[in-house]
């Protein structure tokens, strides 16, 4: 990897006041599926999945306004997109007068350069300078194995439209037997909500991707330094004392750090999700052939033989072998 530091835009929601779901899905792409339910007082509502952790959801019908519709997009989606199409969808967003609601901005240390124990140090000792009024660490972990599997730190508070979230995404993927999980470090994750995320997007939609960085880093640096400086001292002192050594140099990387566009990271559990909501209703018209099952036997036959490392590297997870899709669902409406 060239660069150790990289940025993401990891979540993406808004509101268009106007608007077909037809519309909006095809500008978006993918394969929607209409399901039965409710979503945030949205009367009809279609989902997206990807083969990756990724899920949207888009709603229309609501009483207030039946012709708005709203949409939410987790990172498994948005963080595979290119630069150029999050610029289309935010463009596309602001000429439709829409609102963003949720934006979040990911900046990873890929290389683990500043441990999370030395950020909790900081914040403990007075040397973070921020207006979040509180912070919160969380640890998980495995009870019979005594092993971590996740650890966050949270500045600032959920109803808050900056909410910075630091943690160990290499942990993190490694625990969901993510394959690629030694690419990954501490991620610094802003999420942006109302005004902030309006503002943010704002400037995406029209900044050449090349000053994205630059920008997001001083997003960051208006939620949080982390300076020279004591909990007790002058806030006037605190504001101008001198950058921490180490923060100075994480945030010098950051701004030189390089966008990317992830790549799904796949379990199996995922992928059975990706074939319930994608596929599912096709392969159920296929079954009901008198062929059906016969041509499935002979396409699945066909398939092995155009495995790839990727492919095997699947089989051979031990996570979950049950069915993702319930799991998956309950998950996702918990996170609206």
């Amino acid at each position: 990897m060239s660069s150790p530091f990289t940025l993401t835009i990891d979540w993406l929601a808004f509101t268009i006041p106007t608007a077909s779901a037809r519309e909006t899905m095809d500008l978006l792409e993918g394969d929607w599926t209409k399901v039965k339910g409710g979503f945030r007082g949205y009367r009809f509502v279609w989902i997206t999945t990807s083969t990756g952790r990724g899920i949207g959801k888009l709603g229309t019908g609501v009483d207030r306004n039946p012709g708005e519709v709203h949409v939410d997009l987790s990172g498994g989606l948005v963080a595979q997109w290119p630069p150029e199409k999050v610029r289309a969808v935010l463009q596309w967003v602001l000429n439709k007068h829409g609102h963003l609601t949720r934006l979040d901005c990911a900046l990873d240390d890929r290389a683990g350069s500043v441990s999370l124990t030395t950020i909790k140090d900081a914040i403990a000792a007075g040397q973070c300078v921020t207006r979040a009024k509180c912070w919160q660490k969380t640890w998980s972990g495995l009870i019979h194995e005594g092993t971590s599997t996740g650890e966050t730190v949270y500045l600032g508070s959920r109803q808050s439209q900056t909410l910075l979230r630091i943690y160990d995404k290499r942990l993190q993927m490694q625990s969901q037997e993510g394959l690629d999980w030694q690419d990954y470090g501490i991620r610094w994750e802003l999420e942006l909500k109302q005004d902030r995320a309006q503002l943010c997007g704002q400037m995406l939609s029209y900044l050449d991707d090349t000053l994205w960085l630059e920008f997001i880093v001083g997003v960051l640096r208006s939620h949080v330094d982390f300076r020279d400086t004591q909990r007790d001292e002058e806030e006037e002192y605190r504001y101008r004392a001198p950058l921490l050594d180490w923060w100075a140099t994480l945030t010098e990387g950051f701004r030189k750090s390089r966008l990317v566009v992830e790549k799904g990271s796949q379990t199996l559990a995922d992928v059975k999700s990706w074939l319930h909501h994608s596929v599912g209703p096709l392969l159920a018209v296929v079954l009901e052939r008198p062929d059906g099952p016969d041509y499935l036997q002979r396409l699945a036959k066909a398939g092995k033989k155009r495995w790839k490392t990727k492919h095997h590297r699947l089989l051979e997870q031990s996570g979950h072998n049950g069915e993702p899709a319930a799991v998956r669902t309950t998950e996702a409406n918990e996170s609206y």
